[in-house]
C-alpha cells in the first residue's frame, strides 16, 4: 500500500529533490518535496503515515539536528532515511543510534532506497499501532476513580487484597469490589493482563 504512505523528501539540492520525487511517484508513493528543513518542520503532519528522506548536510539545520527536533515533537514517530554525498561513518553511526532506518550515499541505489522505505513503512505501522493502543489504555485509566487508581497501582505492584486493605485503611471486601471494578473498566480478566497494561503505560 503506497498510496496512503507519504514520503517527505528534504534536500537543499533542487536537482536531487526533483529526481527523488519523480522516482518515488513512479513507484506509486505520495512524495512531498522540501528544499528547507524548517519548511518541512512547519508543514509536515505527524498524524499522517509516512517517512522522511533527509539530506545530512543542509544549511540552517543539518539532518541530525532535524532528527533531534523531530524526536522532540510530541506524537512524532516519523521513520527517517538519511542520504549523504559523502560516506561519513561517525555521522551514520549517530543517525542509526538515534533510530534512523538507513543511511544511504548519493547517488542513491534504487533497490537500497525502496528497501529502506519498505522497512520505514513497517516501523511506521508498528509505532502507530503501539501509540493507538497506549491512547486506548490511557482513556480507560482516565475512567477510574482516584481510589480505583490507588487499588490498580497496588495490585500491579504485587500487593494482596488484604495488604491493600491495610495500606488504604479499609475492609478487604471493599478492596475486592474496587479491584473487580478496575478489571471491568480496563477490560481485563487476569492479573497478568493488568500488569501488561501497567507496563505499557
Amino acid at each position: 500500500m503506497t498510496e496512503n504512505f507519504t514520503v517527505y523528501v528534504v534536500d537543499d539540492d533542487p536537482g536531487v529533490l526533483k529526481a527523488m520525487c519523480r522516482l518515488l511517484r513512479a513507484r506509486g508513493y505520495q512524495a512531498n518535496p522540501y528544499a528547507s528543513p524548517r519548511l518541512f518542520l512547519e508543514e509536515h503532519d505527524a498524524a499522517l503515515p509516512g517517512c522522511a528522506i533527509l539530506d545530512v548536510s543542509m544549511p540552517g539545520l543539518a539532518g541530525l539536528e532535524l532528527q533531534r527536533e523531530l524526536a522532540a515533537t510530541v506524537g512524532s514517530h516519523r521513520p527517517l532515511v538519511f542520504v549523504t554525498g559523502k560516506g561519513d561513518i561517525p555521522t551514520s553511526v549517530r543517525a542509526m543510534k538515534a533510530g534512523a532506518i538507513d543511511f544511504l550515499t548519493k547517488p542513491v541505489n534504487d533497490v537500497h532506497l525502496f528497501d529502506a522505505i519498505s522497512r520505514a513503512q513497517e516501523k511506521d505501522a508498528q509505532s502507530r499501532k503501539a501509540h493507538s493502543e497506549l491512547e486506548s489504555i490511557r482513556w480507560k485509566v482516565a475512567t477510574l476513580t482516584p481510589r480505583e487508581r490507588e487499588v490498580f497501582a497496588l495490585v500491579v505492584a504485587g500487593r494482596m487484597n488484604k495488604q491493600i486493605a491495610g495500606d488504604l485503611g479499609t475492609a478487604e471486601k471493599t478492596i475486592k469490589i474496587h479491584r473487580s471494578r478496575v478489571m471491568e473498566k480496563l477490560g481485563t480478566r487476569t492479573l497478568a493482563d493488568l500488569v501488561r497494561m501497567a507496563e505499557k503505560l
